[in-house]
């Protein structure tokens, strides 16, 4: 089954890319991916930029709303995703408790959707 695996990080997650603790959060997100990577089961992925970067849009009748920065005022941001392929949705959350950001913000997981299968 495919997965999207979307990770989910707080704003000191954020803050640690740009700080001297940046080296061993990178090392340990490569070597999460690389694990990924070796067991065959990472299709894609990719990191993103932090949440002030994003822009929202939303259309109402005929008019856009555009607002700067993530639209949701949470305490978490999507940080990345992965999406996997892996027999089921057991071994989806084996790989998913493994991730770096587990333990400091969220990992949500999202079967495709597809409309073959209808």
């Amino acid at each position: 089954m495919e997965y999207v695996m979307m990770f989910y990080e707080t704003q000191e997650d954020f803050a640690r890319r740009d700080s001297p603790q940046a080296q061993a959060q990178f090392a340990s997100w490569i070597a999460y991916v690389g694990a990924m990577q070796q067991a065959g089961v990472m299709r894609a992925g990719n990191g993103l930029q932090g949440p002030m970067t994003g822009t929202t849009l939303r259309v109402r009748g005929d008019k856009r709303q555009v607002q700067d920065g993530p639209f949701a005022d949470t305490k978490e941001q999507l940080g990345g995703y992965v999406l996997l392929d892996v027999a089921d949705l057991d071994a989806a959350l084996e790989w998913a408790a493994r991730a770096p950001c587990a333990s400091t913000g969220g990992v949500e997981l999202r079967p495709l959707f597809n409309p073959s299968k209808m």
